[in-house]
């Protein structure tokens, strides 16, 4: 992952809810608020294929709304199940701006967002 760092939206714009969906670079991330820290990672389920940003945040892990795997915000990893990992973009705040690194490629048949 060596492209750049992107704005995806105003650290006092964040939603009260701890988090928000962006598009960027064909990617749709999500943008979760822990605490203070914030956490980027592809907004889709590795099992189903759900938007991630419609499931709930609790203990620093999303939840998948279509079938509840729980998904570590530091590390993408699923916690108590055995589906593969989300992807986790570098996240950086910058001039009060979250900004997250891109990667090079698009995302694949596999991350790319969801039609619909």
């Amino acid at each position: 992952m060596k492209a750049g760092f992107a704005r995806a939206l105003r650290i006092a714009d964040f939603p009260a809810s701890g988090i928000a969906s962006v598009m960027l670079g064909g990617w749709r991330i999500l943008v979760a608020r822990a605490g203070e820290e914030f956490r980027a990672l592809n907004d889709r389920c590795t099992h189903a294929a759900s938007p991630l940003s419609t499931g709930r945040l609790r203990h620093g892990a999303i939840m998948c709304p279509l079938h509840g795997a729980r998904f570590d915000l530091a590390s993408g990893r699923c916690v108590g199940g055995t589906y593969r990992a989300v992807r986790v973009f570098p996240l950086r705040l910058a001039d009060g701006w979250i900004e997250i690194g891109l990667p090079d490629d698009p995302p694949g048949p596999g991350e790319a967002p969801l039609e619909g």
